[in-house]
């Protein structure tokens, strides 16, 4: 505990918080997202198969799960190193890794990433949603759960000495299973432990956000040091937001890039654009939670890279922060939301 407190922990080693800088606190820089394939429309099969190009990328853009390529970002490092040096360039200091065990992490390509590029990069412990649990991680108790978090915080993942420098992105389903709730459980107790920081993917419900903080505070989290990701594609009514806000956690807004008209995961939810995640923004500043937002993309298909035409790692910066100024949101409230906030959240109890 004395090591860590006070400190951010990159796959790098310990550094001040300060230096942190400009924080995505969303992304992931090699995945394979392969068992979330979604079966294409009948009569489109083929568009599933084969390189992304021109022809194609419209589709794909509108059907990112549907195309078996686009799903194994793992196979784009040189890409990924290029952007991260882009993104440097447009002022960014740090990328919170969100894959965690189930998805392929890899915590050797993340060193080698922080090393070649300069980028903080800062890893996630814990394990995603319950379809990518293992047959042993389905059997063990909280308790074992625990002991893995701490491990990969503490001496490092996935039989490397890399440290996680996060716990999560933690995966919830809708509706939870019993093995994402004693991850929940472990993800608190590990927090308790070691005062570390975690970020949840929660299930897509408007009630999930609720359910997973009661869950995790009952097992003795703070919800002060804890993320709640994707809140753009989970709560959209303003007095349900609120409502939620009250809790304390911070509130991520993450898919900044993506706008598509059907959300294959959940057709019942109308993916939001980058204008109306803008105003969401403003309206919780005006509400008084500017010390509680966080922002990123969550890049986790090939195609939001910009060798695939897509928006990258520095959209937020070089994009998203213009139009937020055009709208009254201060430069001060940007560096609060892009700086401050992620840095308060990465500091270790």
């Amino acid at each position: 505990m004395s090591s860590l407190s006070g400190k951010a922990q990159t796959v790098l080693g310990l550094v001040e918080p300060e230096q942190l800088g400009c924080t995505l606190t969303h992304e992931h820089l090699s995945m394979d997202y392969s068992s979330f394939f979604c079966p294409p429309s009948p009569g489109q099969e083929p568009l599933s198969e084969g390189p992304i190009k021109m022809k194609n990328l419209f589709w794909i853009k509108q059907n990112p799960y549907s195309h078996k390529d686009n799903l194994l970002l793992c196979q784009e490092i040189d890409a990924v190193r290029e952007e991260l040096l882009h993104f440097k360039a447009a002022g960014g200091g740090t990328i919170v890794e969100n894959t965690t065990t189930g998805i392929r992490r890899d915590m050797k390509t993340l060193k080698k990433l922080a090393e070649e590029t300069g980028v903080h990069i800062i890893a996630g412990a814990g394990f995603y949603v319950d379809s990518t649990h293992s047959s042993q991680t389905q059997a063990m108790t909280v308790e074992q759960l625990t002991d893995i978090i701490v491990d990969e915080i503490l001496h490092g993942a996935d039989g490397t000495d890399i440290r996680c420098g996060v716990v999560g992105e933690i995966g919830c389903s809708w509706p939870m299973t019993a093995s994402e709730r004693r991850v929940l459980q472990a993800t608190a107790h590990a927090q308790a432990q070691i005062g570390c920081p975690i970020i949840i993917h929660p299930g897509r419900h408007s009630d999930a956000p609720f359910q997973i903080v009661r869950i995790l505070q009952e097992a003795g989290a703070d919800a002060s040091k804890t993320v709640m990701s994707h809140l753009d594609r989970s709560i959209f009514d303003t007095k349900k937001l609120l409502e939620f806000a009250k809790l304390g956690c911070y509130l991520e807004y993450d898919l900044f890039g993506t706008e598509f008209i059907h959300y294959q995961f959940q057709p019942d939810i109308d993916m939001p654009s980058d204008n109306d995640r803008i105003a969401r923004i403003r309206m919780l500043i005006d509400e008084g939670y500017e010390d509680r937002i966080l922002m990123a993309h969550d890049v986790h298909t090939k195609n939001r890279l910009m060798k695939y035409g897509g928006h990258g790692y520095s959209h937020i910066l070089k994009n998203i922060v213009p139009k937020m100024l055009i709208r009254g949101i201060s430069q001060d409230k940007i560096d609060k939301i892009l700086i401050g906030n992620p840095k308060r959240w990465l500091t270790f109890k």
